[in-house]
């Protein structure tokens, strides 16, 4: 069964039980109400009856009803369907005399000794209809006289008259209910109607998100439950929409990458097979067969290069290579690194310039921080020419963590390269280099991974022209413990 049917039944269900339920509560109480103002008013006339007909005399103290106006009273009464029986206190009727009154209980007549008044519904038995006696409604009431019962008076009232009323109402309740019935059907059913619609709609967006439309939203109103899961929708589209861009966008670096790697290889191995090829056939020259060797090593080393960072960096992501992190004095490290990068920085005509404490204690792997300091120097040299790199390193007074800092007076990036300079693949315009050196796009994406395993942070700011800072914090030992617990 669609939802839609479930909840146009549902919600008739729900109404009509609810609707069934005040029917009858309502009947019941309308009954309720009709007999006992019918029993007000029996007691009432049982009242008028005895102020208009009884007379005492207050010298002898006798009592005594008047035929004639009972004769009158009894008159009046009948036109109204109303009977009345006089009971003497010896338990027998009174008046009328000619004619059969209902018998009163022992029960019954205990009580109105007691001055107890009793409220009668004769209802129609198997035996009222053989003897065609029909169901009434009556009132016992005794009344006294100086303490002394002086008589019961029973005014009744056939319950006919009452039933036909009660008939009517109820007659016009049953056409309430079932208009209001109807009508809640068909309010349950365009009800239902408007949330099927609704859920139709988001299933129909699922059904384009299956399809691989990303962009899709939803118009939210912000009303209720099936808002708020359009709220998530949005969200959950969002997502994917970024992952889906992500993705392309790494998708196209990637080849890019794969495209200049392929470029970048085929360039030394082209010059390792002619320089083979040269001493295979010993065309190359015995005095030039030396810088023919020191060249192939070169393209060799060049090769492994471009290997070696794309193992890293894949090694590094994934978490597979542990860091050995120890306590160990910076300064050391960071006068060896112009040495390590003269080549290139002489290529360049750049300076390289150390700055920092002969006491710089920093706690992280050795070889990882060298590895970072090499890559980004590596990164400036590209992009200075006859310029300055200067290498920094403080420690921090507030958190007490080591900070490296690494700078350049180079061409500088624009907002958008900065923000991309992390991300796996990114290289920067080759047309704007000011180094002869080439880069495979993993340098800096593989600085970014080693920082972020250290727990610590690496933040860039350049300005065209101007040139480039790097600052790398690395946190102190007992802070990394503090995280970790």
């Amino acid at each position: 069964m669609k939802l839609i049917y479930q909840q146009v039944l549902s919600f008739f269900a729900v109404i009509a039980v609810t609707i069934l339920l005040l029917g009858i509560s309502f009947s019941r109480m309308t009954k309720s109400f009709m007999y006992n103002n019918r029993w007000d008013q029996l007691e009432r006339y049982s009242d008028g009856l005895v102020e208009q007909s009884l007379t005492a005399n207050r010298k002898t103290g006798k009592t005594a009803f008047n035929i004639k106006k009972l004769d009158n009273y009894e008159a009046f009464l009948k036109n109204q369907s109303v009977h009345f029986t006089i009971y003497q206190p010896n338990e027998k009727p009174l008046y009328p005399k000619n004619q059969e009154t209902d018998k009163i209980t022992s029960s019954e007549w205990k009580r109105l000794k007691n001055n107890q008044m009793i409220r009668k519904t004769d209802e129609i038995t198997a035996e009222n209809k053989n003897n065609n006696n029909p169901a009434m409604l009556e009132v016992l009431k005794p009344y006294y006289y100086n303490n002394k019962l002086l008589a019961v008076i029973g005014v009744g009232l056939y319950t006919s008259e009452v039933n036909s009323t009660l008939n009517k109402i109820n007659r016009d309740l049953v056409k309430a209910l079932i208009i209001s019935l109807i009508v809640s059907m068909i309010i349950s059913f365009f009800i239902s109607r408007r949330l099927n619609r609704r859920i139709n709609v988001l299933r129909d967006a699922a059904n384009q998100v299956t399809k691989g439309n990303y962009r899709i939203r939803l118009v939210n109103q912000g009303k209720d439950e099936i808002d708020e899961l359009t709220t998530d929708f949005n969200h959950m589209t969002e997502n994917l929409e970024k992952s889906a861009d992500e993705i392309q966008r790494q998708e196209e670096r990637r080849q890019e990458f794969l495209a200049d790697a392929a470029h970048e290889m085929r360039t030394p191995l082209t010059t390792i097979n002619g320089i083979l090829e040269g001493v295979k056939y010993d065309i190359i020259p015995a005095d030039s067969r030396g810088k023919s060797l020191d060249l192939m090593m070169s393209e060799t080393q060049r090769l492994i290069r471009l290997v070696n960072e794309n193992l890293d960096y894949e090694k590094i992501r994934s978490n597979t290579i542990p860091l050995h992190e120890t306590k160990f004095n910076a300064y050391d490290a960071m006068h060896q690194l112009p040495g390590q990068i003269s080549a290139k920085a002489s290529a360049a005509n750049d300076e390289i310039v150390i700055d920092a404490p002969k006491n710089f204690p920093v706690y992280a792997d050795y070889d990882r921080f060298v590895q970072i300091m090499v890559n980004i120097s590596t990164n400036a040299i590209q992009f200075t020419k006859d310029g300055v790199i200067t290498v920094k390193g403080f420690r921090n007074k507030e958190d007490n963590a080591a900070v490296l800092e690494i700078s350049d007076t180079g061409i500088g990036m624009s907002n958008e390269q900065a923000q991309n300079i992390f991300e796996r693949y990114y290289k920067a315009d080759a047309s704007r280099r000011s180094g002869k050196y080439g880069e495979s796009g993993l340098g800096l994406a593989i600085v970014h991974q080693l920082v972020e395993q250290h727990g610590g942070t690496i933040e860039v700011s350049s300005e065209l022209g101007v040139g480039t800072t790097f600052t790398i914090t690395f946190p102190d030992e007992n802070s990394k413990k503090q995280d970790d617990e």
